[in-house]
């Protein structure tokens, strides 16, 4: 898709905005407004349209406004439901919505009016508008045969994408707003659609160097660090749970350093994804049923990724380093076994139960070389445990940690990017469910808490503010009634993490000019 871009609402009004489809959005029970009234009225007349959430007439103006005065070619109402219930992420629903529907009718342009929700800005409302058209139209082409372009431009065989753009008032102030707004959006929704893309690839192209040639790409991109140790460099850096969870696999382990520095010497924000390229389960071996899923079991990575392309693209004043350790888990002569034991690079052991849980080893070792950057707080995300399914189903991500503040810091970001983690309690009996008789802890506990002693094992590699986000139900195939989220890879928590860290550069600034 192309970037989405604004226009100034001319003397005329909405009425005067020529485009093949021009979207109003009307709140329940509201009227259209006054220049468009006469070419809303057959619909809010006649009862056929209420405003309520989701709802949609289409009318057909004909060239000059058959009358109406209304220069677009087709001018669709857009149900926003009620003003008092409104949130910018409705406003994503409501964009994606009219976005999809401007795709069927084949319609070349949209231009949107967006509403700003109460207490939001009209730069935070075109943020969220711009994320939802640019969501809502993203779609995994790649090996679809008899496809020309598959870049979601124009090909033969399926509706193209229209150009988007939103409606802003002729003030500069507003305008410029919305352009602000409009750009950060399709930033952030492109590094969310990096991560889909990532998430969706077979397992045979998103091997381990694959994902290390992605993150190259970003790094020239956006001028960041970059370093790639592969198997050799895991080794020397005794990274025991990627070197033995990787080394049944005729692809390499890759262990993935991006570094963003733009917030001068401050501690940096440090970002780690699970990028287990295919999970089989290895020696306990998953059933074959759905297993060709386990591809997406380095959503966490791919999502790490897209929000470093994000931060990239909008140059956020922020210290942040992503790390991604990158493996495949697969049976074969010298795959790890359950009863081994491995000693991890701060001396302690653990007792394999289950090569199924695997993620939270090649975790640990992430989690230990994030400590050489003396972070001010370290965020993981992974598709870790099937329990968090049991326990959340795909509304929310699993969200636990050892510092109350940065998880409270975490869940409001997920709530303003529209991606919901849910706070979980790591009582220390859940450490003591992972106790082991012959090493110092075990890598399950057991079918009971699973979510949550996963997240007591990685506590024990986190001696720094830590939170851990399980995107196991969240970042694949969540249903569809939400009309940003596609099939397969959802890209979450790419925007959480962009959010928290927008929010803390904006909160950094802040302290600096009241310092000055």
């Amino acid at each position: 898709m192309g970037p989405i871009g604004t226009r100034t609402i001319g003397p005329d009004g909405a009425a005067g905005v020529n485009t093949e489809l021009l979207v109003v959005c009307l709140y329940k029970g509201e009227a259209a407004p006054e220049s468009l009234a006469g070419a809303a009225a057959p619909a809010l007349q006649s009862g056929d349209f209420s405003g309520k959430e989701g709802e949609m007439a289409l009318l057909y103006t004909g060239e000059g406004g058959n009358g109406n005065g209304v220069a677009a070619s087709r001018l669709m109402l857009l149900g926003l439901g009620e003003r008092d219930g409104f949130t910018l992420d409705k406003l994503r629903r409501a964009a994606a919505t009219a976005a999809k529907k401007a795709r069927s009718l084949k319609a070349g342009e949209m231009v949107l009016s967006p509403r700003t929700p109460h207490a939001a800005t009209g730069e935070q409302a075109a943020q969220a508008a711009a994320e939802g058209a640019a969501l809502g139209l993203y779609r995994f082409r790649k090996y679809k045969s008899g496809i020309k372009n598959k870049t979601d431009e124009t090909d033969d065989e399926e509706q193209s994408d229209p150009g988007v753009e939103l409606l802003a008032a002729d003030d500069e102030a507003t305008a410029s707003a919305t352009r602000r707004g409009a750009e950060a959006g399709e930033k952030i929704a492109r590094g969310a659609r990096l991560a889909r893309d990532l998430a969706n690839e077979p397992g045979s192209t998103a091997t381990p160097e694959f994902l290390a040639g992605q993150a190259e790409e970003i790094s020239t991109r956006h001028d960041m660090g970059l370093t790639v140790l592969d198997r050799a460099g895991i080794d020397s850096e005794s990274m025991t749970g990627l070197s033995t969870v990787g080394r049944s696999s005729s692809q390499e382990p890759r262990f993935i350093v991006l570094e963003h520095r733009g917030g001068g010497d401050e501690a940096p924000v440090v970002l780690v994804g699970k990028g287990v390229t295919f999970d089989s389960g290895g020696i306990s071996i998953k059933p074959s049923a759905g297993m060709e899923e386990m591809k997406f079991d380095m959503g966490g990575g791919a999502a790490v990724l897209g929000a470093m392309e994000a931060v990239g693209a909008l140059g956020l004043p922020v210290n942040v380093v992503a790390l991604v350790p990158a493996t495949e888990n697969l049976p074969a002569g010298d795959a790890y076994k359950p009863g081994d034991v491995l000693q991890f690079s701060n001396g302690k052991t653990v007792e394999v139960i289950s090569t199924d849980a695997e993620g939270r080893l090649i975790l640990a070792d992430a989690l230990l070389y994030a400590k050489r950057y003396d972070p001010a707080c370290v965020i993981d995300c992974a598709t870790l445990t099937g329990a968090v399914l049991v326990g959340l189903g795909k509304a929310a991500s699993g969200l636990m940690g050892n510092d109350d503040d940065l998880v409270s810091e975490v869940q409001a970001a997920g709530e303003s990017a529209g991606e919901r983690a849910w706070p979980l309690p790591l009582f220390e009996d859940y450490t003591d469910q992972i106790e082991s008789d012959t090493a110092d802890i075990k890598n399950t506990g057991g079918r009971n808490a699973g979510t949550l002693t996963a997240g007591a094992f990685l506590k024990e590699f986190a001696d720094f503010p830590w939170a851990h986000l399980d995107v196991a139900g969240t970042a694949w195939d969540v249903p569809l009634k939400n009309p940003y989220v596609a099939k397969g890879a959802t890209g979450t928590p790419a925007r959480l993490l962009v959010e928290l860290l927008r929010a803390r550069s904006e909160s950094s600034n802040t302290s600096q000019h009241e310092r000055r």
